[in-house]
């Protein structure tokens, strides 16, 4: 529920998204979810053997060097926490979450995670396991749908183009955009029955096969409009004179995983493709 003091304007909610920094509010409560999920309920047994693989993992430090009682290493990890850049809290969380030995629980956590990050207006949130400068539901939805298609070059393509884009320290936005387009590339030629397809080429059977409406296919066709060649594809946006953005990458895998989406539901429809 919303604040009284917020509701009446006393206090001004905040407008100014957080992108490379994290706030006393937010790091704050991204340290309380860690205590209710795993610290405070999880065994000491657990807790002192994950911290093994925290210590030899992540902080690259001598294992002998690990505290004996829990409440020392407690002590440890939350200084750690609390001193930290905020990209190192991303780093950490999203360790977390991938590491510790219970995926139903990593799972409500990186809900719980998002949750908060939403309310504190922060840029990023868990998708596909992954932290990610990704700022509205609708986006976030559309790739997680993607992430779980049937189809496993789709998977492996969106993986690769999720992690190039959300590297904190060296993103890659141009193999993502290749990555992304890629996944739309691997999906037609299965629909087509058609390795050898281009894009432009599946794009003209799928279009017979599932009923894709031919605007759409132009819109399609005109977005990832390239040339292929012996060394795959090329695109004017993948230029190497041309300065990618992260905004560029985020479309790109945003439109790629709408678009994927709506090829399989088609293509199940027909019988092309069956749920896995």
């Amino acid at each position: 529920m919303e604040r009284f003091s917020k509701r009446y304007g006393i206090v001004k909610p905040r407008s100014e998204i957080q992108v490379d920094s994290i706030d006393e509010a937010l790091l704050n409560s991204l340290w309380s979810l860690l205590e209710l999920f795993y610290w405070r309920g999880t065994s000491e047994t657990t807790l002192k053997n994950f911290a093994t693989h925290l210590w030899f993992e992540y902080f690259k430090e001598p294992i002998d060097t690990i505290p004996y009682l829990w409440l020392d290493i407690h002590e440890k990890i939350r200084e750690y926490f609390f001193h930290s850049l905020w990209w190192e809290v991303y780093d950490f969380i999203e360790y977390v979450a991938n590491n510790f030995p219970d995926e139903k629980l990593n799972k409500e956590f990186m809900e719980a995670c998002n949750e908060v990050l939403e309310e504190e207006l922060s840029a990023y949130r868990f998708v596909g396991g992954r932290i990610t400068r990704i700022t509205t539901e609708e986006e976030i939805s559309e790739i997680e749908e993607a992430l779980e298609s049937p189809v496993e070059g789709v998977r492996v393509h969106l993986t690769t183009a999720l992690k190039l884009m959300s590297d904190r320290k060296s993103p890659d936005y141009r193999n993502s955009i290749k990555e992304s387009i890629s996944a739309v590339e691997s999906l037609c030629k299965i629909i087509a029955k058609d390795e050898k397809a281009t894009l432009g080429r599946a794009l003209d059977i799928i279009e017979k096969k599932i009923g894709l409406r031919k605007a759409l296919k132009r819109a399609f066709d005109s977005l990832y409009g390239y040339t292929s060649s012996a060394e795959g594809i090329r695109h004017a946006l993948l230029d190497e004179k041309v300065n990618l953005t992260f905004e560029d990458a985020k479309f790109m895998l945003v439109s790629c995983s709408a678009f994927i989406n709506y090829l399989i539901s088609k293509a199940m429809k027909v019988g092309i493709i069956r749920e896995s």
